[in-house]
Formats: C-alpha cells, structure tokens, sequence
C-alpha cells in the first residue's frame, strides 16, 4: 500500500525552486540547472521514496498571474491535502514586501484547507551573500518569517545549490514523512553497538539524502552528512556517465575505514569504524546480515531485530 504525501513547493519565479528540484530528485549538477526554463503553472512529479512512501511533488510556477490563481480559482484544489509547503524565498530579491504578502497568503490557504501541513521556509541562494553576513541575514529574515507564520509555525533554512545546504535542508524535511523513522534509528543504533562502529547512517538510494543515523562517538564536523551525499551523488552521476554503475565504496586511512554499501532495495549504507586494522570483509559480513532486518523495516509490517553478527 502507498502512502502519499502531498509536498508544495511554493515561491516567486526565479527563487531557484526548480533547479533545487531537479538537483535532488533528478540527478541534475549544480551548473546544468542554468538551463532549466520557467515552471508554468503546476507541474507535478511522483517521487517513490523509501518503499511505500510516494511523495506527490507540486512545483508551482512563481509568476504573478499563476500566483493570483492559485489563491483565487484554484485555492481548493492546491491547499487541499498538502503535508508539507516548502516556501523558497530568493535571498537577495528586490520585492521583499511582496514575497511576504504571497507568502501570508498561501498560510492563509493552508490554515483553511491543511491545517495540519508542516511549514518549511528555505532562504535561497545564499552563495551570493558574503561570508561574514550569511549569519546574521539568516537569523533576521528566519525571525520575520517566524512572527508572519503564527498562528502556524515554519521551520527556516539558509540553502544553496553550490553546497551542502542543500541537501542538509531537504533531509529534515523529508525525514519528517518517513512513517517508521524511529523503528529504522533504534535499530541503526542496535546494529552499530553490535558490530562496534562509531557511526552508522542511511542514505535514500536515488537522491542520496541521509534519511536516519546514528552516532557512537561525537565528529567535529556537524556537515559531514550533508557533504557526503554530495560527494558520492557527484561520484554515481560521474559512474553512469561512463556506462558504470555506483555499489559500493571504502576509504581508510590511519584513522578510520569508511565503507559505504548497497543496503536495502531503497538505501545505501555508511559503516565508520575507527579501528583501521579491522578487516573489510569484516564489516562487509555483517551489513550484509542486517539487510534483511531491514528490509523487513521498511515494509509495514514488522517489528522483528534477529540478526547474527561476525565480531
């Protein structure tokens, strides 16, 4: 059975909502989204996503005249349904005001028709502010939006398609509709103490956003997630040009080995251990004896963690 999801994307034309898109869901690179055309009116994509979650993505052209529509004839129609908005405002837009005036009107439909639906804000392009401002522009504009939502409340985030902001702002929220995400995290944490790994995390397998993790020993780099789905999306997208496929990777070092895995038939898999002199077989024995539990996860009905493991 599939669940769906309704998820508007919602912003004034040329807010960068398509080339976000197509970056994550259709294996576009940064620099090809330079010619993607202007989104008219609705178009509509079905994303499969971790099985039976299917998320029905409304990209709504940003013109004024679509805009208009949107809240006069096809208010029912569009607000209907919706789990998620995510509002995508350009950062250095010329039209502030009138941003937040179409911005208050789609809250205005959505507390009429989806009272329920979370509230994404995505503050875009931020590749074009200086360094040293991105902070403070970010916290002053997520304030406003904040204080326009009530009575609704939005959840804010500083995006870029140069880097990974991106994918960091997409795996919140997509993580938020994954129905059995506690099941999948509780057994993610089983399955590193057994096999001693300092982390584990899942990657959805055709956009490579982190979908859960779970973290044995503290890292110094809050991004790292976010900078590996780019990376080895970057590195698949570079495979299937050469006629290759992507399956599996493994870096070490001095310090740690790193293995990343095909896992289930809707993730890939991230295995950091910090014991170097572990032998890769090892570690590869044992992903290999959790897919199955995990398969199971991820269809509906099952509740079951009995793996046996190689120490």
């Amino acid at each position: 059975m599939n669940m769906k999801k309704k998820v508007l994307l919602m912003g004034k034309s040329g807010s960068g909502k398509t080339s976000m898109r197509s970056i994550i869901f259709a294996n576009y690179i940064a620099r090809d989204t330079r010619r993607l055309g202007a989104t008219i009116d609705v178009e509509h994509s079905h994303v499969r996503f971790l099985g039976n979650l299917v998320l029905n993505l409304w990209d709504c052209g940003g013109q004024e005249s679509f805009m208009e529509q949107y809240f006069a004839s096809q208010k029912e129609n569009i607000f209907r349904n919706v789990a998620v908005l995510i509002y995508v405002f350009d950062v250095e837009s010329r039209e502030l005001d009138k941003d937040m005036h179409y911005y208050q009107s789609c809250l205005e439909a959505i507390l009429q028709n989806s009272q329920e639906a979370k509230i994404f804000c995505l503050v875009h392009k931020m590749d074009l502010v200086a360094e040293d401002q991105r902070e403070q522009i970010f916290k002053d504009r997520e304030d406003d939006l904040k204080r326009l939502s009530k009575p609704l409340e939005c959840t804010c985030y500083r995006t870029s398609i140069w880097d990974e902001t991106l994918y960091r702002a997409w795996s919140n929220i997509v993580y938020m509709l994954i129905p059995n995400v506690k099941a999948l995290e509780y057994s993610l944490g089983v399955f590193a103490k057994i096999i001693d790994a300092d982390e584990v995390l899942l990657f959805e397998r055709a956009t490579f956003l982190v979908i859960s993790s779970f973290e044995r020993k503290e890292h110094r780099d809050a991004h790292r997630f976010e900078k590996v789905s780019n990376i080895i999306k970057q590195f698949k997208l570079s495979c299937s040009k050469l006629g290759a496929k992507f399956h599996s990777l493994e870096v070490r070092n001095s310090c740690f080995a790193a293995f990343i895995d095909t896992f289930t038939s809707n993730t890939y898999v991230m295995v950091i251990m910090s014991d170097p002199g572990m032998p890769s077989e090892a570690t590869l024995v044992n992903i290999r004896n959790a897919r199955k539990h995990f398969e199971e996860l991820e269809s509906p009905n099952s509740n079951s963690l009995n793996i046996s493991y190689q120490n």
